[in-house]
């Protein structure tokens, strides 16, 4: 192991990877960065965070602790994040000694979503209309032609938290005031046909790779459903979800494993949502279905290794497992899903993330199946749904 300077790329196998954060993402992360050899460190305050338990290095700090961070740039190369509210600063403190990415500026904006949609309208990618609202005066000028909308909070929502729905003046008023005040936006509901998200990878010179787009299902504001293949989506929103994805990671100059999601509309247009500067839960099908996946481009991006474009050979489909599965209705203590039985269906891959305590609404795992044929990969989705307690998969929710 070796410490670089700051800028010395690329950081060949044997170096040592840093991530800030201790989560699914950092472990899978850890574990791709692993296979190409790597040593790697995590900084986490939880003592049994899922990354920190798989690391060669596990520094129990806040993310702010100047002493951790010095900790961490002693010990990696290059230090990348694996979700979005770590503080900025902090990647800015450590980019003055190791290369970071992504750097802090693109991480501040992905942490305000004022900011975000102030940036996708530079790049010229649509947005659902919207109003910000940080100021009694400005909820008092809001249009009646946003409502019904969705009020969310401007920082600290993710998974369909800091969203309430709103169809009246008066609703709107209430919701605001429940946030405590805090700046918002508020968003028009407009008439969806589906979800989709694009995952690119953008090395520092700006070359981008990416994979092809997935089509999302959410439930309850958490992804539920993925299924990737190339009849998921007409062709032109598929380019269209494409090219405008590279304009915002080309706007932020952004250096990383970027994922932007998307609205497509009943009239054939794409609007954005909003954009996770990390892989995704919505990516995690590469693992299996592409001869590299995204946690592989995100070691390559950070190393400054050349990109390759990955290939998808199987048609896929990826099912979150929340904490809910380990608990029968009304039940209090966790009981392991039937994890057997799925084993034994085609297809099969089960990634469990270490997390000690079940919790519903959780996110504990995934399963990812793939096969010769989208027509099977659906039928082993169904069965095992259907095995584990999920609502069904069926190719109205998807097609």
């Amino acid at each position: 192991m070796s410490n670089s300077k700051n800028g010395d790329l690329p950081i060949l196998p044997g170096a040592t990877l840093g991530v800030l954060g201790g989560g699914q993402l950092g472990r899978m992360f850890a574990h791709a960065a692993q296979r190409m050899g790597y040593f790697t460190a995590v900084l986490d305050p939880d003592t049994d965070s899922p990354a920190g338990r798989v690391s060669h290095h596990h520094i129990h700090t806040d993310y702010d602790d100047v002493d951790g961070l010095a900790r961490l740039a002693g010990l990696a190369d290059a230090v990348t994040t694996e979700f979005e509210n770590v503080p900025a600063p902090s990647l800015e403190h450590l980019a003055v000694a190791r290369p970071v990415s992504p750097g802090a500026s693109a991480i501040a904006i992905a942490q305000d979503r004022i900011a975000e949609k102030a940036h996708f309208t530079r790049c010229g990618v649509p947005c659902a209309p919207y109003a910000v609202i940080e100021t009694a005066a400005q909820l008092a000028a809001v249009e009646d032609s946003l409502l019904p909308g969705i009020l969310k909070t401007a920082r600290l929502g993710y998974d369909g938290k800091g969203q309430q729905r709103v169809k009246t003046r008066a609703e709107l008023v209430d919701a605001w005031q429940a946030t405590g005040c805090v700046p918002c936006v508020l968003e028009k509901m407009l008439p969806l046909e589906f979800e989709c998200s694009v995952i690119l990878a953008r090395s520092r010179d700006g070359q981008i790779v990416h994979f092809p787009p997935q089509r999302n299902l959410h439930r309850d504001g958490i992804l539920a459903v993925t299924e990737v293949h190339p009849q998921n989506m007409p062709k032109t929103v598929a380019q269209g979800a494409v090219n405008s994805a590279k304009s915002i990671a080309n706007g932020l100059g952004y250096v990383g494993v970027l994922c932007v999601e998307f609205f497509a509309l009943a009239d054939g247009s794409l609007v954005v949502n909003e954009m996770a500067p990390r892989p995704h839960n919505s990516g995690h099908y590469t693992m299996e279905a592409c001869d590299v996946s995204q946690f592989e481009l995100q070691v390559r991006t950070l190393a400054g290794l050349p990109l390759a474009a990955p290939r998808q050979h199987s048609p896929a489909i990826m099912l979150n497992l929340l904490g809910d599965l380990w608990f029968t209705e009304g039940g209090d203590k966790p009981v392991s899903p039937r994890w057997n039985e799925v084993l034994a269906l085609p297809g099969v891959h089960l990634h469990l993330y270490g997390k000690i305590d079940p919790r519903r609404g959780r996110k504990m795992g995934h399963l990812t199946l793939t096969g010769a044929t989208l027509e099977a990969v659906r039928v082993t989705a169904s069965q095992a749904a259907l095995l584990l307690g999920l609502p069904a998969v069926t190719t109205a929710d998807l097609a």
